[in-house]
């Protein structure tokens, strides 16, 4: 039976590795391309989520100029690093924090030893470290040395001690001489760094920001593989903007490519073999129910095990397709509605629809949740509530269990396989609603108050906003949202600055 309650930490510690910088997969894929497409262990229900992004690397930076002892007069300025030894015992500090918050991060964190640094040369020298962020322990030391630390970049954060260790001079001397202040755009020659990148003393501040800037990471270069194509909904330059603003890199394949790899699935009894077992197994997970014809959830596992050829071969861990309501269907004898699910549901990335205004926005969320994300369409709100909806969502919405489902045909065609996933009534959850490809995304939180069965797309959730919800009346563009468990409106803010987004979040009064 599938491990349905097991502790989420033992999920979400079984990170993966990387193949190169842009291009990622995880270690269970890494030999996909030579084993066969038909192997027993290409899906299990029973293992560990999949957390595919890249580990983010830190430097941490520990900021100090010793002072030399002077008779009647001041020698030192405030902080409690005034020695060598002190110093030392700083940095092991420093050290052991960091490694106890990667330990219990949900997203993999490879800390670098502390850099001392006590001259702008030995600053540009930790900067050159192979880091993706800094984070800057500012315990003494001049404004010309502070500037060295923080770089030209922009692209860290400074710790600052008040009651966590020794004091440090900086938690009286940082101030908008070295910071941008909210509203101020970064501009040549001032401040790189703002005044949200500051922390004082709280390891879980720092946590989260370093968990919006994996996601960020992860984001950036992405390779996902558009089965038929690209579009944008309603905003037809949505995917030339995702490949320049967020350097991803999408491969487009055909569907006559399909077809072909479809026809041989269709015709290997090993294949064919493999999908009724997988079936068998997956009908049997808890709260699983079959509302449709069996032979179109074997049909939706040919076309698994098809697609994870595909993503193996391109090495990439990110899927979207287009023209799912029609094309595919001949070709695959199911919908790819319920295929979606089996790649989210393992910790992939796969979307409907390759609408490039949302995808961005949903690679973001999965990184920084470290949890499957849901793409749908939006309603019009009403007395706070929105209806959320597509033929495709997670089951294993929170990283670990999954959620009772039905297993019904998808919507508009009364064809195939497609899950309809009851989410907890009162689970919590965040959205991103961007703006067409403006670069603007609003944000918002609810709870979840019902799972009707309207005659609409077969997942399907009553959300009721938490904020000034009529605020939202402003947004109503029948646009698609990406929805995932949890409040992630302050790290999805604090990403957002990092990729020139403009970030609206509807708070809570």
């Amino acid at each position: 039976m599938c491990c349905s309650h097991v502790n989420r930490r033992d999920f979400l510690s079984a990170a993966t590795g990387a193949l190169a910088v842009n291009a990622w997969l995880p270690a269970s894929a890494l030999t996909a391309a030579k084993a066969p497409a038909w192997d027993r262990s290409r899906w299990d229900p029973d293992q560990p989520l999949q957390q595919p992004g890249r580990p983010l690397r830190v430097q941490p930076m520990l900021m100090y100029q010793l002072p030399t002892r002077k008779h009647a007069t001041s020698w030192k300025s405030w902080g409690g690093v005034q020695t060598a030894q002190a110093a030392a015992e700083e940095a092991a500090r420093i050290q052991t924090e960091l490694g106890a918050l990667a330990s219990r991060a949900e997203f993999r964190l490879e800390i670098l030893p502390v850099a001392h640094v006590t001259s702008p040369e030995e600053a540009a020298q930790a900067r050159r470290s192979a880091a993706d962020v800094t984070v800057l322990y500012p315990a003494t030391g001049s404004g010309t040395l502070l500037r060295a630390c923080v770089g030209e970049r922009g692209d860290g954060l400074i710790f600052l001690r008040h009651r966590s260790g020794p004091v440090y001079y900086w938690y009286e001397a940082l101030s908008g001489r070295y910071l941008r202040t909210h509203g101020a755009a970064a501009s040549a020659g001032g401040p790189r760094l703002s005044i949200d990148d500051v922390v004082v003393d709280d390891p879980a501040e720092l946590h989260w920001r370093l968990r919006a800037l994996y996601g960020v990471k992860n984001l950036l270069g992405t390779k996902i593989v558009a089965l038929g194509g690209v579009w944008g909904k309603y905003a037809e330059e949505a995917p030339q903007i995702a490949r320049d603003r967020f350097r991803l890199e999408i491969v487009e394949t055909s569907y006559d490519d399909l077809d072909q790899r479809l026809r041989a699935a269709f015709a290997s009894p090993a294949a064919m073999a493999r999908a009724e077992e997988w079936t068998r197994r997956y009908l049997s997970l808890p709260g699983t129910t079959l509302d449709t014809e069996r032979p179109f959830v074997v049909n939706s596992f040919l076309l698994y095990g098809v697609l994870k050829d595909l993503l193996a071969e391109h090495h990439a861990t990110a899927f979207t397709i287009r023209q799912c309501m029609g094309t595919i269907m001949p070709m695959a004898k199911t919908t790819a509605c319920l295929t979606l699910g089996f790649l989210n549901d393992e910790g992939l990335l796969a979307f409907c629809e390759s609408d490039f205004v949302i995808i961005p926005a949903g690679v973001l969320l999965r990184h920084i949740a470290a949890k499957p994300v849901f793409l749908h369409n939006s309603t019009f709100p009403h007395n706070a509530v929105v209806t959320c909806a597509h033929c495709t969502g997670p089951r294993r919405m929170d990283g670990v269990r999954y959620e009772p489902t039905r297993i019904v045909t998808h919507y508009e065609s009364e064809y195939g396989a497609a899950p309809k996933v009851e989410i907890p009534i009162g689970q919590e959850v965040t959205f991103i609603n961007p703006e067409y490809a403006t670069g603007r995304w609003v944000g918002m939180k609810g709870i979840v108050e019902a799972n009707p069965f309207y005659e609409i797309c077969r997942s399907q959730q009553d959300v009721r906003i938490l904020g000034n919800w009529k605020k939202l009346l402003h947004e109503v563009r029948d646009s698609h949202w990406v929805m995932v468990y949890g409040d992630y409106l302050r790290d999805i803010g604090y990403a957002a600055e990092r990729l020139g987004l403009r970030w609206d979040p509807l708070v809570e009064s």
